[in-house]
């Protein structure tokens, strides 16, 4: 390993141990952003279909998010078996800071930040002072903490275009954080604060409504979606994942099908950022009707 490889690895466990040392799970993280560790499951015996959708029971690295520990001992273990990381990811959803991150991308057509302030002016909620991560491409990471009691879902757009939502199973990318596009940093004036906790209004509109009852069945055609994304090969992860969750949210199925349609793309190779904008897409364009700002 390179000098230079070796004192970003150095780095990245070091801002991972300040995390952990916090109170915030943390797992290593490629120059890609995506979990350093490959999956022990990449090619599942045909007999256990279920370690598809395994998620740590194992005992095994190599989970994604679900390796996440704040615990000194597993973190080194992790970083030690994934040498070539240079940065890390951190939990949401998990106690005791129970992480809600608000990503606002600057990718986008709109400009996300005024469209986080119209929220707040429309529903009367106040953004609070918080950690603040500026990324290498010029958007933010805010940091806010939700109640134990309640899981918030990952989303891509859902709440506003150019607004994704880091909830349970999803994951940050920590400060200090080297990636292909360069470093994560703490916006001046922030690193000295605390997640603050979440407006109660923002929480709302966070989370989604409680799901309808579907009738028997149902659950055996989503499986059958799942199968579908799972045997995409490279070049048609992202047309098979689209064609899936365009079927379930038709049939009435996707949000009971999403978490399985992502964690399936992701096991193919996807990131989960680009499963989750993929399925927000297939939502977008099936829900109609469609209002002018969610066409395209």
């Amino acid at each position: 390993m390179a000098t230079t490889d070796r004192h970003s690895a150095t780095l990245a466990l070091a801002h991972a141990l300040s995390a952990a040392e916090r109170g915030l799970p943390v797992i290593p993280l490629s120059r890609t952003k995506l979990p350093a560790l490959p999956s022990p499951h990449r090619t599942p015996h045909p007999q256990t279909p279920e370690a598809v959708l395994c998620r740590g029971e194992c005992g095994r690295p190599g989970h994604g998010v679900h390796d996440a520990s704040t615990d000194p001992a597993v973190v080194r273990a992790l970083f030690a078996a994934a040498p070539w990381a240079t940065g890390y990811g951190i939990a949401c959803g998990r106690p005791p800071h129970h992480l809600i991150g608000i990503d606002l991308d600057t990718k986008s057509d709109t400009d996300s930040t005024a469209a986080l302030r119209h929220l707040a002016l429309q529903h009367l909620f106040t953004i609070p002072d918080t950690v603040t991560v500026l990324t290498p491409s010029g958007g933010r990471h805010l940091w806010l903490t939700g109640p134990p009691e309640t899981v918030v879902p990952n989303s891509a757009s859902r709440l506003a275009p150019g607004i994704d939502i880091r909830g349970a199973g999803g994951y940050l990318v920590g400060p200090g954080s080297l990636t292909v596009h360069g470093i994560y940093r703490l916006a001046p004036g922030t690193a000295h604060l605390a997640p603050a906790p979440v407006p109660h209004t923002l929480l709302r509109l966070l989370t989604p409504p409680a799901r309808t009852h579907h009738p028997a069945g149902r659950p055996a055609q989503g499986s059958g979606l799942v199968q579908f994304v799972l045997a995409a090969h490279e070049g048609q992860r992202n047309t098979r994942l689209f064609w899936a969750a365009c079927r379930a949210y038709e049939n009435g199925l996707g949000d009971d099908v999403t978490d399985l349609l992502c964690d399936a793309a992701v096991r193919t190779g996807l990131t989960e950022h680009e499963a989750r904008a993929t399925i927000a897409s297939a939502a977008r364009l099936t829900m109609a009707p469609l209002r002018p700002d969610q066409a395209g």
